[in-house]
């Protein structure tokens, strides 16, 4: 057993386990987490399974696969949630997550909006970096938000 990639402090197989296995997600929250979960483990056939239908016509497995063994994931914080519970058709998620690309370690903020179709939670779109009135400017002499311990200008801002 080991503890679930999206930082909820439970088993794998008692968080996003069954939703990578093919069970509904009963929360937008819930799919979020075993989105990024399914980015953790290189799980195409759920991030394609979970993207509305739009997204799911533009998906390319080739170039997510070259993307995801290109990226290592470092950690998910769910920021804030609007709807998305058990009874609603939309929902809000706010998360922020850190990873590597290239050698260099990143930081990354977005709103992701999310719709029920058939009693399924699919991801239809994100803002990145979305400007909200809780989060400040970062400054390039501050230590970098990512929590690489360097400044911001000689990390995520250069």
């Amino acid at each position: 057993m080991s503890s679930c990639p999206c930082g909820s402090k439970l088993e794998f197989d008692a968080c996003c386990g069954p939703y990578l296995a093919g069970a509904l997600a009963p929360t937008a929250e819930a799919l979020m987490r075993s989105r990024y979960t399914a980015h953790v483990r290189s799980d195409l056939d759920h991030i394609e399974r979970t993207d509305a239908p739009e997204l799911r016509e533009k998906f390319n497995r080739l170039d997510y696969k070259r993307l995801l063994e290109e990226t290592k994931y470092l950690g998910l914080e769910i920021l804030g949630v609007k709807d998305g519970g058990v009874d609603d058709e939309t929902g809000q998620v706010e998360y922020a997550y850190r990873y590597t690309r290239n050698g260099q370690t990143c930081f990354q903020q977005e709103v992701g909006n999310f719709v029920r179709e058939n009693g399924a939670w699919l991801f239809k779109d994100s803002k990145i970096n979305p400007k909200s009135g809780r989060i400040s400017k970062t400054g390039r002499n501050d230590m970098c938000p990512c929590g690489s311990g360097k400044k911001f200008k000689k990390c995520c801002g250069a």
